[in-house]
């Protein structure tokens, strides 16, 4: 009999790549959206209202592992203070209301994984390199992905194997943030950001999509890791980089950062600042990237 994964957020960029990878190496995948959908051969869709904290039992109980992507998009707004509880609310919220179903019956699957993201260490630039030992930052992505994270942990009170993936920027065709750089890039428009000297920690869906199946297999796993490509990227180079590849070179000026804060707000953290990231911690795991360099991958992409 096959082993089932439910996925939080599966209609997502990185949820559908997963399902993917998943069906594939020989696991039937259940989804917790917002709209019920029909069910596709080893698919099976569930619905959930995190905000009303409704849930179906049903796929948590039967899940032998549960990957929870789900979550606002945190660039998809402005951070009014409404927004920033909505950030929060969508990540904690839904993490306890898949405990509650699990502690109620007394549910202990193999492993809970939970996408975090590098923003754990904080909004600033410089030349420090991030381990997953690295103290949290205290700002509002550090605080939101500390709060994430806790939420993760009182799942592991259960019992339960927990794993928390700390993303960089995520890489793939046709979706994701690179999807809104492309028409700007491929007319010839593009340019770095505010100084351009904020790194840019990246990996492509794939290698996340391998790390969270790692994740499942191998027991040895627990605790936070960084999924992101440690070659020191910054924000020029992955500009300079893109242009390249549409035969361009960049001729525009940096966008000045007092025009990316007018735009964004406060907001505007997550493209001016960046930080160094080790993956030697997930590399130690036996894991290998397969997408390594960042002007092939972004061909890949394209």
């Amino acid at each position: 009999m096959k082993k089932n994964v439910l996925i939080t957020g599966g209609t997502g960029f990185v949820g559908k790549h997963l399902t993917d990878l998943l069906i594939g190496s020989g696991y039937s995948v259940s989804i917790l959206s917002r709209n019920k959908k029909e069910n596709i051969s080893d698919i099976f869709y569930y619905t959930w209202d995190v905000e009303n904290q409704v849930i179906e039992a049903e796929p948590v109980l039967n899940a032998d592992y549960i990957i929870h992507l789900a979550g606002e998009n945190i660039a998809a707004k402005r951070w009014s203070a409404k927004r920033k509880e909505e950030i929060l609310k969508s990540r904690e919220e839904s993490i306890q209301l898949i405990y509650a179903v699990l502690k109620k019956n007394h549910k202990v699957p193999e492993a809970f994984i939970s996408a975090s993201a590098v923003g754990i260490y904080g909004a600033f630039n410089g030349q420090a390199i991030c381990t997953e030992k690295t103290p949290i930052a205290t700002d509002f992505l550090g605080s939101t992905c500390q709060k994430w994270e806790a939420a993760v942990d009182r799942v592991g009170s259960l019992g339960i194997r927990t794993v928390k993936v700390r993303t960089g920027l995520v890489l793939g065709k046709d979706d994701g943030f690179l999807n809104k750089l492309v028409p700007l890039f491929k007319w010839n428009l593009g340019s770095a950001l505010g100084s351009g000297q904020q790194y840019m920690p990246w990996i492509h869906v794939d290698d996340l999509c391998r790390i969270y199946l790692l994740a499942m297999t191998n027991p040895q796993m627990e605790g936070p890791f960084n999924a992101a490509i440690n070659d020191n990227t910054t924000n020029s180079i992955f500009s300079k980089t893109l242009a390249k590849l549409f035969g361009h070179s960049l001729w525009l000026p940096n966008v000045p950062t007092f025009v990316l804060k007018i735009m964004m707000g406060e907001m505007s953290k997550i493209v001016l600042t960046g930080r160094r990231i080790s993956s030697d911690k997930i590399e130690s795991m036996g894991f290998e990237f397969e997408h390594k360099k960042l002007e092939d991958t972004l061909k890949i992409c394209l």
